[in-house]
């Protein structure tokens, strides 16, 4: 649990509504980052809160435009609805700069919740994301991690399994960028293998913040106080849930169905 910095005690856990942060940078399609985070927590139940590190101009076809916002600002908001609403689980995905990344990560250094990290690098049109001085920030997140969500490529960029579970954290390899009829995703510990999970592949192109649903639906099962193997089977079931529900908007890479997966928490009880 985060302490209240104002007074020094601890913001009471809410059993009934889990809340998450989102650490990441504003969509403005409404497809991933914040926005499908926001979706995501709100359909599983949780209360979803923000720190906006940069704003995009972006659509289903790509990005067009990132404006970064100040680390100290970043920082700000973390602060903000800590201090006063409190954090069960936080999510953290596109950074936006290697400063805001070491900066985020002292800040979290001597937490006691989940930290979900999501190495955002390329967006699903593949605009870039992350520069290389960025990306060689990203050790500080992984040293503060619980768990880290890369995609296959984002594993290759950060030096594979065995280079980001030396930083203690839990991993889980998303199997969506590779070839074959199945996907396969898997939870590792630092000592080995939790879990696997196969799927059919959906064939589609309606997946457009996949990646930030993921991370955002395992950060709101920790956040609930699921433990991690459950936590991370439900994030499986409701992005594959959500793929399959897309609405089909746009002329690119839609965004995922999240506000159709009306029946997923009866179902997962």
């Amino acid at each position: 649990m985060v302490s209240d910095r104002a007074s020094g005690t601890s913001v009471p856990v809410k059993d009934n509504c889990p809340r998450i942060l989102s650490i990441a940078g504003s969509d403005s399609g409404g497809g991933a980052g914040i926005q499908a985070d926001i979706k995501t927590v709100t359909m599983l139940g949780g209360h979803a809160m923000t720190a906006i590190t940069a704003v995009t101009a972006q659509n289903t076809m790509g990005v067009q435009s990132v404006f970064r916002v100040p680390v100290r600002m970043i920082l700000e908001q973390i602060e903000s609805v800590v201090g006063d609403i409190g954090v069960d689980a936080i999510k953290i995905g596109m950074i936006g700069s290697a400063d805001a990344a070491q900066a985020v990560a002292q800040h979290l250094v001597n937490h006691s919740i989940p930290v979900v990290f999501d190495p955002v690098m390329i967006a699903t049109s593949g605009s870039e994301l992350a520069d290389n001085e960025t990306i060689a920030a990203f050790g500080a997140l992984m040293n503060v991690a619980t768990v880290v969500t890369p995609n296959l490529p984002e594993l290759e960029a950060l030096g594979g399994k065995d280079e980001i579970l030396r930083h203690s954290c839990h991993l889980v390899i998303k199997g969506g960028h590779s070839d074959g009829d199945d996907v396969v995703d898997e939870l590792h510990a630092p000592n080995g293998l939790l879990k696997r999970v196969e799927g059919k592949r959906i064939e589609t192109n309606q997946t457009h913040g996949t990646g930030c649903t993921f991370a955002s639906a395992l950060a709101c099962g920790l956040g609930a106080g699921l433990d991690l193997i459950n936590a991370f089977e439900q994030a499986v079931s409701f992005t594959r849930i959500a793929i399959v529900k897309a609405p089909g908007l746009g002329e690119g890479s839609g965004p995922l169905g999240h506000q159709f997966v009306t029946d997923f928490q009866n179902s997962q009880r």
